[in-house]
């Protein structure tokens, strides 16, 4: 790839880019709000996934993504799914906070992220990406573990929310691609 990538002219690259840029985007997280989830333990891949007896527990204050498939997803199947399990009541609470920037204390996301949270600019898409990275993301801007040139805007926004708003916030935005 690298000795391919090296001969692609500037026009090329263009073009390659367009086309990607214009391809749907599939569905890939179904976001699910769940009292109980699926028992789980983790593969040698570290892939979380459903215990083989099964079994449920409380979701408590975590999001849960599993395969929509296992075997296809244990074996690499680029077009297996998942499904996002979160607490009951996080979609409406994260789009309040997404939405009006939870009441006026923070910048709402549609301010930088564009009205559907499709991105654009320095701002990335964030709409139906995965609740577990949205979270990640939200969580290293808040620490200062993410850095980079759009960072201080968030950085100020983030600051001001708890994990659980930063839970609903994730849940929310991933279930945008549904």
């Amino acid at each position: 790839m690298l000795a391919s990538a090296k001969n692609i002219t500037d026009e090329d690259a263009k073009a390659a880019c367009e086309w990607f840029a214009a391809l749907p985007i599939k569905p890939w997280i179904k976001v699910v709000e769940t009292d109980t989830v699926p028992k789980t333990y983790f593969n040698t891949d570290h892939e979380r996934l459903p215990l083989p007896d099964g079994g449920t527990e409380p979701i408590g204050n975590r999001i849960i993504e599993l395969p929509q498939d296992v075997a296809r997803s244990v074996n690499r199947d680029p077009h297996s799914g998942y499904v996002a399990y979160v607490p009951k009541g996080s979609l409406a609470k994260g789009e309040e906070i997404v939405t009006t920037g939870n009441g006026g204390k923070i910048i709402a996301c549609g301010t930088c992220h564009g009205p559907a949270l499709e991105g654009g600019g320095d701002f990335p898409r964030i709409a139906g990406r995965s609740p577990v990275y949205i979270f990640r993301q939200l969580h290293d801007v808040q620490t200062g573990d993410r850095t980079g040139s759009a960072i201080k805007v968030m950085k100020s926004t983030v600051s001001h929310l708890t994990n659980d708003e930063m839970l609903a916030i994730a849940a929310y935005v991933a279930s945008l691609g549904q």
